[in-house]
Formats: C-alpha cells, structure tokens, sequence
C-alpha cells in the first residue's frame, strides 16, 4: 500500500537529492527544490509525462540511478524507471511512456531560427532530419529496455549533429516544440509567447506542496493554428491526471511574456 500524505521520510528525499548533484558541490541544495525534485520524479513515475530533464546539479547517469534508487527505498516512484544521458544532460524517464511518444504522431515543429522574421511551423521536408533523429533515439531505447530488467536502468545515446533542444523537448512531452539552424540563437527576442503550466499538490511528499509538472512555450501568434495539438495534450494531462492518486488539484494556466532574450 502507499504511504498516505506526510508518511514519507521527507529529509531522506532531500538527502538523496543533494547526493545526487554530483561530488564537489560548494552549495546544498535547498531543501524546497529537493522535495520539487522528488515531485517532478514522481509526476514521471505517475504518468503525467515522459520525461524529466535534470537541473538540480551535474549529475551523472550513475549518481541519478542512485538517486532513483533512494526515492524507491522511500516508497515513491515505484515504476521502472530510464536514466538518458544525452549531450551533456541526463533526463529521467518512464521507458513505455518515452516510446510512445517518439512512436506517435509527429510533433509540431517551430523554427525559430535567428535568420527569420519571426517563428513559423516547419513544413514535412524541413522537418525531416529531427524525424530521423527521432527514430535513432527510438531504436536506441528500445534496445536499452530490452538490455536490461533493473527497475532503474541508464543507458547513453550518442547524439552527434541533433538538436538537442528539439530531441528533449518531444521526450518531454511538449505539444509544440521548437526547432532552429545550427548556433545558439534564435527570434524569440520580444516575441510574444504564451507560457502554458501545469502544476498540481503532491501531499503524499508533503502536504502542501506544488509541483510543477511541466511549462513550455509556443508564440502567441501560433496559438490558433496550434488549438488542436494544444487542446489535445490538455484533454491527455487531464485524462492521465485522473488515472493516478499521487496528485491532486490539477491547475493548468497559460500567460504571454515578451523577453528581451529566451534561451533554449
């Protein structure tokens, strides 16, 4: 049976994460982003998305695995569990949930290009090579399943001339996800984008606490022509949300924000 709400050892899950950022870490981690680590880890393990990308220190594939493996001694996040190292960073997913991803319908791709006016959709033909790359990652994590039978498993994709963002934002479960030509910068300066987020309250962590669950971004001007996909992962969300007992008050809220930089 699971734990019931404040049954969890709550400095073991804030020891773990701080752990897990890795050897030679002059400051702790706060104990408030711990316990939104575990939640965010928790959310993946749900079903409420693919992926989760690791911010929380340099954390490798190794201290990640135990990291996981302290939050199943804790009695969360039961489900088996995929540590992705790829191009320096490391995401944490649910393997069924990840394929089914990169195996479903393609994923609006806008190009943000810093050459262009301003955001637009790729058309099929321009979006081929992140399909491609798509694929590779597809075959590389099905293999990794297949390979191993450990409820936390690592594996590392050799991601040699992807983009990265793109690649991690279909794997995080993005209805829209931006793409754009080699080099850092992108249009996006002063670009009215609409901020969508999902949080929601973990009491099985801590009563109390909100965990968000995901946030991205699409530009405003792109929002009716993205209703469909956009209404669709809200419909998905709720639907998974009512699916699990870990969260409760799903709050989904979006707001434009113009930048005077966006970094991807």
């Amino acid at each position: 049976m699971a734990p019931g709400p404040g049954a969890l050892p709550v400095p073991l899950l804030v020891a773990a994460a701080r752990e897990a950022q890795g050897p030679g870490r002059r400051r702790r981690l706060p104990a408030a982003r711990a316990l939104q680590a575990a939640g965010e880890v928790l959310a993946v393990a749900a079903g409420l998305k693919p992926a989760l990308l690791w911010d929380c220190g340099p954390a490798g594939p190794a201290e990640l695995r135990r990291y996981l493996g302290r939050l199943r001694e804790a009695g969360l996040a039961a489900e088996r569990l995929h540590v992705l190292a790829m191009g320096g960073s490391a995401l944490v997913l649910r393997p069924g949930l990840a394929r089914d991803r990169l195996h479903a319908h393609p994923v609006p791709l806008v190009d943000v290009s810093a050459a262009r006016r301003g955001p637009a959709l790729c058309g099929p033909s321009e979006a081929r090579a992140v399909r491609r790359h798509l694929a590779a990652l597809l075959g590389h994590l099905r293999d990794a399943e297949a390979a191993g039978a450990e409820p936390v498993t690592a594996s590392e994709v050799v991601a040699s001339g992807w983009n990265l963002c793109t690649v991690a934002g279909v794997l995080l479960g993005y209805p829209a996800v931006y793409t754009f030509a080699e080099g850092a910068e992108n249009c996006l300066a002063l670009t009215p984008l609409r901020v969508f987020t999902a949080r929601a309250s973990c009491p099985r962590i801590k009563d109390g606490l909100r965990v968000q669950i995901c946030s991205f971004s699409v530009p405003e001007s792109l929002c009716a022509e993205l209703r469909d996909v956009l209404d669709a992962w809200c419909q998905q969300l709720k639907e998974a949300f009512g699916a699990q007992s870990d969260f409760v008050d799903l709050c989904i809220s979006s707001e434009v924000v113009s930048l005077p930089a966006v970094a991807l």
